[in-house]
């Protein structure tokens, strides 16, 4: 079972997984498919930093991220 760390960066995610990218991508952070947007914003952003500025509940996130397989390292 594949672990996602909500302390990493989303550029570290990513780079380690492009499946998380599509996730992401499906949970309604549509910018992060574009790879400028991931060498920037992502380097520092973080989900949970992304979930509170889009105002997406984290709970909804790690329960998709569980249900696509996911455990969740926090």
């Amino acid at each position: 079972m594949p672990t996602i760390d909500f302390t990493k960066t989303v550029y570290e995610l990513c780079k380690d997984n492009e499946e998380i990218a599509k996730i992401m991508e499906d949970l309604g952070f549509k910018e992060i498919t574009k790879p400028n947007m991931l060498n920037t914003m992502g380097r520092y952003m973080t989900i949970p930093k992304g979930a509170r500025m889009r105002g997406l509940n984290m709970d909804d996130i790690k329960n998709e991220f569980i249900k696509r397989g996911y455990e969740i390292k926090e």
